[in-house]
């Protein structure tokens, strides 16, 4: 009788890296919804720094990158392809807040930068 398939990345030698990758998107993944929603509601002190930075509202939805690092928790070219995109979109909110002279406000993009930036990292070992 042949031996039941194993699913891929389940391995004992995956564990680890699989373990590393829920603890950075998990936290990633609840963050953005929370930032999200802000926008979404279009909350005035959301809604004054976007202006000030230049950034149309209807430009702010954050919620598909979240859906797409939960499911790339089990299908690893839609957690790259999600954490990528995220990338780029901080990258650029940090870019627009410093050419804005909002230096004060980059903090919590860089942190999300960081975190968007380990999902792929992560994925490749």
């Amino acid at each position: 009788m042949p031996a039941p398939a194993r699913r891929v990345g389940a391995e004992p030698a995956h564990a680890p890296m699989l373990i590393a990758t829920a603890a950075v998107t998990l936290p990633l993944t609840a963050l953005l919804p929370v930032t999200a929603l802000g926008k979404l509601g279009h909350r005035p002190d959301v809604v004054a720094t976007y202006t000030r930075v230049g950034v149309p509202e209807d430009r702010l939805n954050l919620l598909a990158g979240a859906a797409g690092l939960v499911v790339g928790l089990f299908l690893t070219p839609v957690g790259i392809a999600a954490a990528a995109a995220l990338v780029v979109y901080f990258a650029l909110a940090i870019a627009a807040h410093l050419r804005a002279r909002d230096a004060a406000n980059t903090p919590m993009p860089a942190l999300y930068l960081l975190l968007a930036a380990a999902v792929p990292t992560l994925h490749a070992l």
